[in-house]
């Protein structure tokens, strides 16, 4: 088994105040491969405290100091991606395929999307006869999820250290080691001592200590909206500056003109992708009422062609979800459909025929599912599907908003002005219109409580940096 007891702070690892220690379980055998030291508020003042005195020379260094130090990042990076994809397919149960190409990947998007951006930003104007100048906010708490364990960390760190900040990370415990793993790449690159530090550890303490530290300027948060709410009222006390990535409930609008085999083999396949933890994920497939069952018959097909399986056997389309209190929320999730009175297309309830041991989730679908169902409410994070099927366009937008999330939304049509009509009509951060995918050079977020500011491209560096306004300035 592999042992992670220390934190990296200072430019260092070092022992944790306490002694209690997690082991990091593999979804797909449900084994113990790993161990972690869980932290204590101790830790994390210690850490913001190297944070702090760190802060005070890094926040002077100039654009291309950044820029070097970014670039050593990304090199080393990408020289460790298979040792990165190894990890992620063992702490979360990502095929490893897709944990090298999408996984490791996304993190290699957003560093060399940083660098871009850094290049090219300007951190000062003139109003008048003053200067505005955007420096940066100071030491920031980030906190991250195990779904996307590289992209989290990437798209925080990356503007964090490109404006000047300082960091305390609390990835997710759940899945570590590719975080401890991205501690080593900073250190390795150079990231001078204190800049970056990591401590592990649960939410209700080292979240909660980050999330309250006096000596933290912002925190940067990914996860539940349940835990977002306790982020905020955490924060709350020392008027910290809070930023929320949260969950999503994101409709996929099919309209009557479209390619309905196209647009439902893609919009499946959306939602199945990474075992359907994703928070932007297309769960909610509305359709026109008379091509209900022909689309239900597509989604069918491809719900059977997803091969939930072993993330390490050529084949595999999606491993298990990560744990089994996931595997065992989805399982009640799908009892709660049925009992409902959706109609199960495929899929349901219990492992995939043939394995016996791991948290795997069979790809599902419902059909007849109305809005007011628990599976079209809750954000399910597996990979269920569910076809809501809508009489007119006015009502299918209805539906598309009738929700408290606001993360991302899907429209299709044949006709792109129409599709582009309907997209602002969405209350969301975000509409893929026919098909179109993500783009890091755009902001990334939502709306309502599916969080606010936004991560991604230039528009991610935005909550890392404070504006300050020098009147008489400019003579």
């Amino acid at each position: 088994m592999q042992e992670y007891l220390s934190f990296y702070i200072n430019g260092r690892w070092v022992r944790p105040e306490g002694r209690p220690t997690l082991d990091v379980i593999n979804p797909a055998d449900e084994e113990a491969f790993a161990r972690i030291s869980l932290g204590t508020a101790a830790d994390v003042d210690q850490a913001v405290g190297a944070a702090r005195r760190g802060f005070a020379s890094f926040s002077r260094t100039s654009r291309q100091e950044r820029i070097d130090l970014l670039e050593a990042v990304l090199s080393v990076y990408l020289r460790r991606a298979d040792e990165m994809a190894d990890a992620i397919s063992k702490e979360m149960g990502a095929p490893l395929g897709f944990a090298r190409e999408a996984q490791v990947g996304a993190g290699h998007g957003h560093i060399a999307q940083g660098i871009a951006v850094l290049k090219a930003m300007e951190f000062e104007e003139v109003v008048n006869n003053t200067l505005v100048v955007r420096e940066p906010i100071g030491v920031v708490g980030l906190i991250t999820p195990w779904n996307w364990p590289m992209n989290q960390v990437t798209c925080k760190v990356v503007p964090a250290l490109a404006t000047g900040c300082t960091m305390v990370l609390k990835p997710s415990e759940i899945a570590p080691v590719s975080s401890m793993l991205f501690a080593e790449i900073m250190h390795e690159a150079g990231v001078p001592a204190g800049v970056f530090n990591l401590v592990n550890g649960d939410g209700p303490t080292v979240g909660e200590a980050i999330s309250r530290h006096p000596d933290i300027d912002m925190v940067s948060f990914t996860g539940s909206t349940r835990a977002g709410i306790l982020v905020a009222k955490a924060a709350a006390d020392t008027v910290k500056r809070v930023h929320q990535e949260l969950g999503g409930k994101s409709p996929n609008i099919i309209l009557d003109d479209a390619d309905l085999e196209a647009a439902i083999t893609h919009g499946a396949r959306g939602c199945f992708n990474n075992s359907g933890q994703s928070c932007n994920a297309p769960t909610r497939l509305l359709v026109p009422r008379s091509r209900q069952d022909e689309a239900a018959a597509i989604a069918k097909r491809i719900a059977e062609a997803t091969v939930a399986g072993d993330p390490r056997a050529p084949g595999t389309t999606i491993g298990p979800v990560v744990s089994k209190t996931q595997f065992d929320k989805i399982q009640g999730l799908l009892e709660a459909g049925i009992k409902e009175g959706a109609t199960l297309v495929a899929g349901g309830p219990g492992r995939p025929e043939g394995i016996e041991k791991g948290y795997y989730i069979r790809p599902t679908v419902f059909a007849d599912v109305t809005n007011d169902m628990t599976i079209a409410r809750e954000e399910i994070f597996g990979p269920v599907l569910s076809i809501i099927p809508y009489d007119s366009e006015e009502e299918a937008i209805a539906i598309a908003n009738d929700t408290v999330y606001g993360l991302s939304s899907y429209v299709t049509s044949g006709d792109p002005e129409r599709a582009r009509r309907i997209a602002r009509q969405i209350r969301a951060g975000m509409v893929h219109i026919n098909g179109a995918g993500g783009d890091l050079a755009a902001p990334f977020g939502g709306y309502k409580q599916s969080g606010n500011g936004r991560e991604w491209g230039r528009y991610g560096f935005e909550d890392f940096l404070e504006v300050k306004s020098m009147f008489g300035y400019v003579q």
